[in-house]
């Protein structure tokens, strides 16, 4: 049955079953919040995961998650329907959760479809282990969690405290203790803490890494687990992970979500594994590896402060491109090679420096600190090596690899991928929510999912990194949209790293969500490629950056929706949507319209351009409490050359904003039954009572049970009185207009500059 029909006038009835999911939503919702209109983020689900072939109740919460229904993964094989109650209504925040026996182990997104869109995601794990969940406090040995070998808990951090576990060890055993937290989302920073049955410590891990543990005797072992400054709380979840492995095996931990600069890596047509190894020793010169070019290599920063030496032949005018997977794969790692020619008079060696290779620097700046707003708090580029090596003669060359901070770190798991190859020209693309410089260091711009209001344009930043000489034109494409919704993609001009994806929702887009695919496509030796374009995201919204460090990842879908109720503030579109025309040199006007949907603090908004040449043009004033307004670019003074632009205009504008008024009649409407409902268990307990005191001697223990069954109801009642008054509060504190400020992107315009006549 459906939780939502329309009256004859098409206003929204909400079921009163409905609103306790509106209630327990607003609750969450901070109402100082100041910056960004409200964006539906998941933040926790509980538990995080769950085995292949199994099913899992599972509870969500998070932020404007108002209306909340289908809960979904970016894998079909994970589904998930609301778990009912015994009236056979959906219970708020509650799935059932089933894990095809095909799926595939790993790491997953989940969203929930809600009344503003789908929601930002949270990272779901899918393993081969049992699962249990914790459920009540183990705070002390006394009552620690037993957790048998081969399993993995669930776990929210409690906060000013050690969470314990005990498991049962056999001497010999290798044990592996994995405590999965930033890795999926959480803002847990754990020290993880084996030790022997009385509590004493025997192995600790401070860093995030995994515990490997030799058993010395037959017995019982305790984990103990705590954040490293003692915080808790729901936010701070884990999985722990307690399994046993053969001696000899590779340590294999829990999946976790990959880093922002991993989209550059793998370079395409890469095979999975290296056609070479690393053969040890080679950290001497006298021992240095002999290669060939080109060459994919596997290796390993192992021990501290290893430097891999290798050796090869080339000839004058030979031009390499060397690139290193390392920091990429999320290892601690940085990545720094030397290359030099030899030359021999009989023991004596002459060494020559050809190139130093480092940093993959961002293709645009970045945020100084990752705080401030400077510049974006995401980082496309890498500790790892991309670069270009240029052979001036004939003779022997040597590469030294090494990872500069190297030693400090001893871990056969910081292995790196070492490829020289001849010029294979490409690029790789990554996207965020476009950013600005709004209030307070708020970085609710950067964290919102692709949830669109009616009549809004989201923008998204999109940065390439361009491999072995590449500097052509990236088009970019997102295709598979839902029903009203429009993209169009502002090129990444030839030779510069940053375009622009404009994504907007007509104004009577109904209620949808799809999965987008988003590339970037350029001819490169007159082949056409296509490349995918990876999207970032916070795990977490940062309503304050000064005081709480982004945690930025790549996420593994494109999910584009519409509210279908909720319409943006203010629109602002060309009013023609045909291209405009211009020859080049001359003043070019833009007649706009103004939809305004809402009120807004000021008169004027600002606008700024984007879109190649024109982001150069000065920002103007429009005003907000007209229809329609002009721009004027000078191409002239921006130098356009002939050709065809697409452009956009964009600001900060603080608007008025009122969460989800339509909730407040309804929940007028069940305080109002809740009333009546208490008014008339009253008055049957008054009769009641009257009977009572009147009754026979034989009737008088009848009489004592209804009436005691009816006090019962009347609590009952009055209990739901209070919800329903307080769920009221709530839901009209929320409504009343307040201040937000927020990103407002005009709607795409056409712009063809023709070339100027000759004189």
């Amino acid at each position: 049955m459906n939780d939502r029909v329309r009256n004859k006038t098409g206003t929204t009835i909400v079921s009163l079953w409905t609103l306790v999911a509106v209630w327990l939503c607003l609750q969450s919702v901070s109402l100082a919040q100041s910056v960004g209109l409200p964006a539906p983020r998941l933040l926790t689900t509980m538990p995080m995961g769950g085995q292949v072939g199994s099913q899992v109740e599972v509870t969500i919460s998070g932020e404007y998650l108002d209306d909340a229904d289908h809960l979904t993964f970016s894998d079909p094989r994970i589904t998930a329907v609301r778990k009912l109650d015994s009236a056979g209504q959906p219970v708020p925040g509650k799935y059932v959760v089933t894990i095809g026996a095909d799926c595939p182990a790993g790491l997953y997104e989940a969203r929930v479809m809600t009344r503003l869109g789908i929601s930002s995601s949270r990272a779901f794990s899918v393993g081969a282990l049992r699962e249990v969940v914790q459920t009540k406090a183990n705070t002390s040995l006394m009552t620690a969690l037993e957790l048998p070998l081969n399993s993995i808990c669930n776990a929210a951090m409690t906060a000013r405290a050690v969470d314990h576990y005990v498991f049962e060890g056999r001497k010999g055993q290798r044990v592996i203790v994995d405590c999965a937290t930033r890795g999926i989302d959480s803002k847990l920073d754990a020290v993880v803490i084996i030790a022997d049955a009385a509590g004493r410590d025997l192995l600790v891990e401070r860093r995030g890494g995994a515990l490997d543990f030799k058993v010395p005797s037959d017995g019982r072992y305790v984990i103990k687990v705590h954040e490293m400054t003692f915080k808790g709380g729901p936010a701070y979840y884990y999985r722990l992970g307690v399994w046993e492995s053969p001696a000899d095996a590779p340590l294999v931990r829990m999946p976790t979500t990959r880093p922002v600069n991993s989209f550059s890596w793998p370079p395409q047509g890469l095979p999975e594994v290296a056609t070479t190894t690393e053969a040890e020793p080679n950290n001497e010169r006298a021992k240095g590896q002999k290669i060939s070019l080109p060459c994919d290599l596997a290796g390993s920063f192992f021990p501290a402060a290893d430097v891999d030496v290798f050796e090869f032949e080339a000839k004058k005018g030979d031009v390499c491109w060397v690139e290193v997977g390392s920091e990429r794969f999320g290892l601690p790692t940085d990545p720094a090679i030397l290359v030099q020619h030899v030359s021999r008079t009989g023991d004596e060696e002459k060494l020559t420096d050809v190139a130093e290779f480092s940093d993959i620097a961002s293709p645009v700046k970045v945020s100084s600190n990752g705080y401030a707003y400077d510049g974006p708090p995401y980082n496309a580029g890498s500790a790892d090596i991309l670069g270009k090596l240029e052979i001036k003669e004939d003779g022997l060359y040597r590469l030294q690899l090494s990872d500069l901070f190297g030693g400090t770190r001893s871990d056969p798991r910081n292995i790196y991928r070492l490829v020289i190859r001849k010029a294979a020209p490409d690029f790789a693309l990554v996207s965020w929510a476009l950013h600005m410089e709004l209030r307070n260091g708020d970085r609710n711009a950067v964290s919102k999912p692709l949830a669109l209001r009616g009549g809004a344009t989201m923008a998204l930043e999109v940065v390439a990194i361009r491999r072995d000489g590449f500097t052509g034109d990236i088009d970019l494409t997102m295709e598979g949209l839902p029903e009203g919704v429009t993209a169009h993609g502002l090129r990444i001009p030839a030779g510069q790293s940053r375009g622009l994806m404009l994504v907007t929702a007509r104004d009577d887009a109904p209620r949808g969500i799809a999965n987008a695919t988003f590339t970037g496509r350029s001819t490169i030796d007159g082949v056409a490629v296509i490349r995918p374009c990876r999207v970032a995201s916070m795990a977490f919204p940062i309503p304050d950056a000064w005081g709480e460090i982004p945690s930025p990842r790549l996420v593994a879908d494109v999910p584009v929706a519409v509210s279908g109720l909720e319409l943006a503030p203010l629109t602002i579109s060309p009013a023609s949507k045909e291209p405009l025309t211009v020859v080049a040199g001359e003043k070019l006007t833009i007649p706009l319209n103004h939809t305004r949907r809402g009120e807004f603090s000021g008169s004027t908004l600002n606008l700024r351009t984007m879109g190649a040449v024109f982001e150069r043009a000065p920002a103007f004033n429009v005003p907000l409490t007209a229809d329609s307004s002009q721009a004027i670019l000078d191409t002239g003074a921006l130098k356009a050359p002939p050709g065809d632009y697409l452009i956009a205009f964009y600001g900060g504008v603080v608007t008025k904003y009122r969460h989800n008024p339509d909730a407040v009649p309804a929940l007028e409407e069940a305080r109002r039954q809740a009333e009546q409902e208490l008014q008339k268990i009253d008055a049957e307990l008054k009769n009641l009572t009257d009977a009572s005191k009147a009754a026979l001697a034989e009737d008088k223990s009848e009489a004592e049970k209804s009436l005691e069954s009816m006090t019962a109801k009347q609590k009952a009642a009055a209990a739901a009185l209070a919800t329903a008054t307080e769920r009221l509060k709530t839901a009209t504190e929320a409504a009343k207009p307040r201040d937000i400020v927020d990103i407002l992107v005009s709607e795409p315009i056409a712009i063809r500059v023709l070339p100027a006549e000759k004189k």
